[in-house]
């Protein structure tokens, strides 16, 4: 199979960008990441990861009051 065309399950994924579970079910429900829905679980394109790969990191920042 071409390494393009790999499947990952939703741990998997989450294992490659260094993230949790949680973080790239969010990026899935937000859009940001393309998935399959197969019964109760997710099929992730492997090279659908680089979409979230140069995602920023951290908390936005906060807007300072006057």
């Amino acid at each position: 199979m071409n390494k393009e065309m790999e499947l990952l399950s939703l741990t998997e994924a989450a294992e490659k960008l260094g993230l949790s579970r949680k973080r790239v079910f969010d990026f899935i429900k937000e859009n940001r990441l393309p998935a399959h829905k197969i019964g109760k679980t997710y099929a992730i394109l492997e090279s659908d990861l680089q979409l979230v790969s140069n995602r920023k990191t951290g908390r936005p920042k906060k807007e300072k009051k006057d």
